[in-house]
C-alpha cells in the first residue's frame, strides 16, 4: 500500500475502482498505530470496532448507500465523549470513566459513516501547550522526537502527522488545536465560537471551547467542518444557524488583508518565522489581495486575561470531579472530607492544581473584581477592537506560534514561558472569531514545520479555507 492518502476523496476514488478495500486501508493505520507507539499518541485503540466498521462501510459503499465520509478513519481526542468507551481527558481523576452517551459531534461523525480508530493523548483536561502534561505521559512529535507537538491536542496531531489516521479531532481553548497544527505541519482551525456543539466535550473553559478538526487537506476539513456545524439542542451557548456549507472554489476575489504589525515586531517572535510570515505577506499580495500592517494595542495584555478567565472557568467546571460518584477514589479516603481532599489533590496532575488554585483565587471575594471583572473588561475590549478590524479588513494575518516546536522540558519549569506560547493565538478564543493554522514552509536550521494564522469575521470560515486553498 502507497504511504499517505493525502484526502478522502483520493481514499473514495481507489476504494471505488476497486484499487484496494476499506479494511486494507484500516489495517495499514493499525499497523502504523503500532509502529509508532512510542509517541505516545493514542491511549487507546479500536481495533476490532475499527475492522468490522470497514467492513460494513465497505458493503455500504458498494451498494451506493454510504454516508460522505464513508473510507475516513479519524481519531479523537480523549477529553470527546464516546458512548461505551473510556473518556479520560487524559487525567487519572477519571480513571475508569466510561461514557454513557456519545457527544454530538461524535454522533454526527458516525452517521456518515467515518471510522473511529482510537482516541489520543493530551494536556490533561486541555491544560496546556506542550501535551507534557498529560497523566499518561508526554506525546513525541514524530519529525524530531526531542521535541513537543504542542498542546493541547498533541496525540489528536501526531495520530495524523505521523499517518496514524487521516484526520483527527481535537478541541482549542486557547490555541490547542492551531498551535499543535503549526508544530506538525498540518491544517487546524478554531471554529467560530457556537457553531460546534461542545455536548459531550470535557470542559475546561466553556466561553472559549470549541472542538475542531485536524487534516492534511483543505477538502477535508471543509466536509469535516460542514458535518460537525449546526444547531444542537443540547448545547443551549449555540448559534441558532444551521451547519456551514462551505463550497472550495476555483477562484477568489481580491480581499482586504490585514497583518498585525505588533505580532511581527514582537521581541519573542523566531527571526526565521518572521522572515516567513513576511513571505506570506508578499505572496498574498502577489495573489492580488490588499495587504496592509496595523496597530492592535492589547497584545501584551491578551494572555493575562485569558489565562484569568480560563482558569476561573476551570475552577468552577472541575468542581466536579470529587471522587464521588465516578472516576478516581483515594484508598486513603475515610469519610467525605478526606474523599475530597485525597482524590483531588492524588488525580489531579500539577498543572491542573496550579490552575484550579488561580481560578479559586480570582473568584474569591476579596479579588473577584481586581481580576475577574478587569478581565471581563478586558475581554470586551479585546472582542470590540477585533471586530473594529473587521469593518475594513477581511483577513487578519499573523504568525501561528512565535517559535517552532521546542524541546521536551524546556519550558515545563516555567508556567509563564509555557504560557506565552499562546500569544498569537488567544485572540480568537477571546473574541469567539475562527481562525485557521496553515503550514507555510519549514525552518532553515532545523527543517521544523511553521504555520501562519488566518483569522476571520465570525461565520467566515469559508473564506479562510478558500484562501488557505490557494497557498495548497
Amino acid at each position: 500500500m502507497k504511504k499517505r492518502f493525502s484526502s478522502l476523496s483520493e481514499i473514495r476514488d481507489q476504494v471505488s475502482s476497486a484499487k484496494i478495500a476499506l479494511p486494507e486501508i484500516v489495517d495499514y493505520y493499525l499497523s502504523r498505530i503500532q509502529q509508532f507507539n512510542h509517541l505516545n499518541a493514542f491511549l487507546e485503540v479500536y481495533a476490532d470496532e475499527a475492522r468490522s466498521a470497514a467492513v460494513h462501510i465497505q458493503q455500504k459503499m458498494e451498494q451506493g448507500k454510504a454516508g460522505l465520509l464513508a473510507g475516513m478513519v479519524i481519531a479523537i481526542k480523549d477529553n470527546i465523549v464516546y458512548k461505551g468507551h473510556s473518556s479520560t481527558a487524559s487525567s487519572k481523576i477519571l480513571k475508569g470513566f466510561e461514557s454513557l452517551f456519545s457527544a454530538t459531534v461524535i454522533e454526527r461523525l458516525l452517521a456518515e459513516d467515518v471510522i473511529i480508530i482510537g482516541r489520543t493523548n493530551c494536556d490533561e483536561f486541555a491544560m496546556g501547550a506542550s501535551n507534557e502534561n498529560s497523566g499518561f505521559g508526554p506525546v513525541l512529535n514524530a519529525q524530531d522526537e526531542t521535541r513537543v507537538p504542542g498542546g493541547s491536542s498533541g496525540g489528536s496531531a501526531v495520530a495524523v502527522q505521523a499517518d496514524m489516521c487521516l484526520a483527527s479531532l481535537g478541541s482549542d481553548t486557547g490555541g490547542s488545536i492551531r498551535q499543535p497544527a503549526a508544530f506538525t505541519g498540518l491544517y487546524g482551525i478554531y471554529p467560530t465560537y457556537g457553531v460546534v456543539s461542545r455536548w459531550g466535550l470535557i470542559a475546561f473553559a466553556s466561553s472559549f471551547d470549541q472542538i475542531g478538526p485536524f487534516t492534511s487537506s483543505v477538502s477535508d476539513m471543509s466536509l469535516l467542518l460542514n458535518i460537525i456545524t449546526g444547531v444542537d439542542e443540547h448545547d443551549a451557548t449555540m448559534y441558532r444557524k444551521p451547519s456551514l456549507n462551505i463550497q472550495l472554489k476555483k477562484e477568489q476575489k481580491p480581499l482586504r488583508i490585514a497583518y498585525i504589525k505588533d505580532c511581527i515586531e514582537h521581541a519573542g517572535l523566531d527571526p526565521h518565522i518572521k522572515n516567513s510570515t513576511e513571505a506570506f505577506i508578499a505572496e498574498l499580495k502577489q495573489k492580488g489581495h490588499q495587504v496592509e500592517g496595523i496597530a492592535f494595542p492589547y497584545l501584551d495584555q491578551m494572555v493575562p486575561c485569558y489565562q484569568v478567565l480560563t482558569t476561573a472557568e476551570a475552577s468552577s467546571n472541575l468542581s466536579r470531579f470529587s471522587g464521588l460518584a465516578y472516576g478516581y477514589r483515594s484508598p486513603g479516603a475515610k469519610d467525605l472530607e478526606t474523599t475530597f481532599k485525597r482524590s483531588r489533590t492524588e488525580g489531579f496532575g500539577a498543572e491542573v492544581k496550579r490552575r484550579i488554585m488561580l481560578g479559586t483565587f480570582v473568584l474569591s471575594s476579596d479579588y473577584y473584581d481586581a481580576y475577574y471583572t478587569k478581565a471581563q473588561k478586558v475581554r470586551q475590549l479585546i472582542r470590540q477592537k477585533t471586530f473594529d478590524i473587521f469593518k475594513d479588513y477581511d483577513v487578519i494575518v499573523t504568525p501561528t506560534t512565535s517559535t517552532v516546536a521546542f524541546k521536551i522540558g524546556e519550558k515545563s519549569s516555567n508556567p509563564v514561558a509555557m504560557y506565552l506560547a499562546d500569544l498569537y493565538t488567544v485572540q480568537a478564543n477571546l473574541a469567539g472569531i475562527p481562525a485557521l493554522s496553515i503550514p507555510y514552509g519549514t525552518h532553515p536550521e532545523n527543517g521544523l514545520p511553521i504555520g501562519m494564522q488566518l483569522m476571520g469575521n465570525s461565520f467566515n470560515e469559508e473564506l479562510l479555507l478558500n484562501l488557505a486553498n490557494a497557498f495548497v
